[in-house]
């Protein structure tokens, strides 16, 4: 049996459909039973942040999917840490056997953000005793049709990374990769590095926007020190602004322009192009 936390996400909602494709036994792990009715499968209550709650339902459980939400602008430890840990203690007392994990790309000791946090969230993991995997996606595709990517007012696409490009990956191939590994034997002791199969630059991300919708969508560059400065005045806190100003700065310097054939050594098949992306979420792009 697995459990799948993090059903309703990016993520998630790719590996539930892959996983029932598959006619593997699973069940999905979630605060809102009423918002889980549309994943079409077996749901069991649990919520991170309620220790207790995650013990009953990792009974019957031997490989969990652990995902969960991102950094977030608070000060001292990420809430994620602790969300993390409380599920792989609760595995361990469960008898779970193995463990995917999704991690992000760049995590390491003293990261910032999310690459700090994951970055503990595994050595702990590791330390646990259980099997496990972790991926390490970097940017998702997705973010261009949900509005997590930033625009101007205008509608103008914010470039953050001074030109620089990024291996951005579909999320429906980090599921595929997830389902590989939590279905199959290998891949233990093992991190895996996940890309799309090309990195593109802004103005490339913009063109391709543009033939998908058939206007043009424009670009334009917002450098770290704008974008810390943009946040503190939305309120944000200035450690954070100031994280995110840095990791901007990590990418724009071309620590995320590598591809990797992660997702093709997984799933026997080459990772989603942009356009291969866009052209699947036509609808979706289109109401965005």
């Amino acid at each position: 049996m697995i459990l799948v936390t993090g059903a309703t996400g990016s993520i998630g909602t790719h590996l539930v459909r892959l996983l029932q494709e598959k006619g593997v036994a699973f069940k999905a792990l979630v605060r809102d039973e009423v918002k889980a009715r549309a994943l079409g499968c077996d749901v069991v209550t649990g919520d991170f942040d309620d220790p207790g709650s995650l013990v009953p339902a990792m009974e019957g459980v031997d490989r969990l999917f652990l995902n969960a939400g991102g950094a977030q602008p608070v000060d001292g430890e990420q809430p994620m840490v602790r969300q993390q840990k409380a599920a792989i203690d609760a595995a361990r007392a469960a008898g779970v056997s193995r463990v995917v994990k999704v991690s992000v790309s760049g995590a390491h000791r003293g990261g910032r953000l999310a690459q700090g946090a994951h970055w503990e969230i595994e050595e702990y993991l590791k330390a646990s005793g259980l099997g496990w995997s972790m991926l390490r996606p970097g940017g998702f595709m997705q973010n261009f049709v949900t509005g997590t990517a930033a625009f101007t007012a205008d509608g103008k696409l914010l470039d953050v990374y001074g030109g620089a490009p990024v291996s951005y990956i579909d999320c429906h191939d980090i599921a595929a990769c997830a389902a590989a590994l939590l279905t199959g034997s290998g891949g233990l002791g093992e991190t895996y590095e996940l890309t799309g199969p090309q990195a593109l630059t802004c103005a490339e991300v913009a063109q391709e926007l543009s033939a998908a919708l058939g206007r043009t969508v424009e670009h334009a560059e917002l450098s770290p020190d704008e974008l810390a400065a943009g946040l503190r005045a939305q309120g944000l806190p200035a450690r954070f602004a100031d994280d995110l100003a840095e990791l901007s700065r990590q990418v724009a310097s071309g620590s995320m322009a590598a591809t990797t054939t992660a997702v093709r050594d997984l799933t026997g098949r080459e990772p989603r192009t942009f356009r291969e992306f866009l052209a699947a979420n036509a609808e979706a792009l289109r109401a965005g």
